[in-house]
């Protein structure tokens, strides 16, 4: 989006603020994203019809009540109808969350633009991470790898390290990094978000709406390169280490639907997804799905109680589709 269409929609979708900074501000709206609420004496002269055109491919609920879908254990979830731009189902829609490992979808959409995919990424200091319980792709520092295969261990087994390394390659620090996460949540309209880091390892200033990552996922989600990644089950990388040995890593993915521990319900075929776990966060899906009469959705589960709850509620949300 130019740099004026973004400034026309920021008008309307958050007009009371003078500014807005990377922390993303505080709209006093009870639907921050709801355009019509909005007077078009708030817009620039001549410019309110760029709000429409922002919003014209996405999903916006016209109403902020409730419609829940009984039996899914989450703090909050949404589905989204993309062919006839609904919100099927909500519950805390617009409710600030910790996205866990959904961060990664972010990284790599900034990734892919930004980086080239034949790149050779060498793994740099900072993918030494030591948290506990921390998702890893088993890379060691001073590895080299593609940027191609850097993003499917970032996507696939959910590598911390990788994000790192993804991000030192492509910012040079992963401060700088998160600002271009930042730059690019607010583009896409996620203006109640704010990144600290490239992975989604716990920070009280690292948070997300599930709006706001259906913004980012939809749109990361018209690059193909995204989409091949995150369908993929598993993924086989060549690394020459620093010790000049070359060695193979496999890479099997973190999603149950994709390995066959759960399934989806009756016609309703899997594009892909990424998944988010941390004690903060509890557990996350973000997912494309198409269902058999060829219309596809994106739905999002945040801060469920175990995987089982995550996938059985999943599958709940999906059913809102039949209705």
């Amino acid at each position: 989006m130019s740099g004026v269409k973004f400034k026309s929609f920021l008008a309307a979708a958050a007009a009371a603020c003078l500014c807005v900074p990377l922390c993303a501000c505080s709209v006093n709206l009870k639907n921050p994203y709801d355009l019509q609420n909005l007077s078009l004496s708030q817009m620039e002269p001549g410019e309110a019809y760029l709000a429409k055109g922002f919003a014209s491919d996405l999903c916006i609920p016209g109403n902020y009540e409730e419609l829940e879908a009984e039996g899914i254990e989450a703090e909050s979830f949404a589905l989204f109808s993309l062919d006839d731009g609904q919100v099927l189902s909500q519950k805390g829609i617009y409710d600030r969350v910790y996205p866990a490992s959904t961060t990664k979808i972010l990284t790599c959409l900034v990734a892919l633009e930004h980086g080239d995919l034949s790149d050779t990424v060498t793994v740099p200091e900072e993918a030494r991470i030591t948290v506990s319980g921390s998702s890893m792709a088993d890379l060691k520092v001073g590895d080299q790898l593609s940027l191609q295969d850097l993003l499917y261990g970032l996507m696939i087994p959910s590598g911390n390290d990788a994000a790192a390394a993804v991000a030192v390659h492509i910012a040079g620090s992963e401060e700088a990094f998160a600002e271009m996460m930042n730059e690019t949540a607010l583009r896409l309209g996620a203006t109640q978000s704010h990144f600290v880091n490239p992975h989604g390892l716990p920070d009280d200033n690292h948070y997300t709406t599930p709006y706001d990552m259906y913004l980012i996922f939809q749109a990361a989600m018209k690059n193909p390169d995204f989409r091949d990644i995150i369908a993929t089950t598993s993924h086989d990388a060549e690394v020459l280490g620093a010790d000049g040995e070359t060695r193979t890593i496999s890479w099997e993915t973190t999603n149950l639907y994709i390995r066959g521990e759960y399934q989806l319900p009756s016609g309703m075929s899997y594009q892909g997804g990424k998944t988010g776990h941390t004690n903060a966060a509890g557990y996350c899906l973000v997912m494309a799905e198409t269902a058999e009469d060829g219309k596809d959705y994106i739905s999002v589960i945040f801060k469920s109680g175990s995987y089982d709850k995550l996938y059985t509620g999943m599958n709940t949300l999906l059913e809102k589709s039949r209705n």
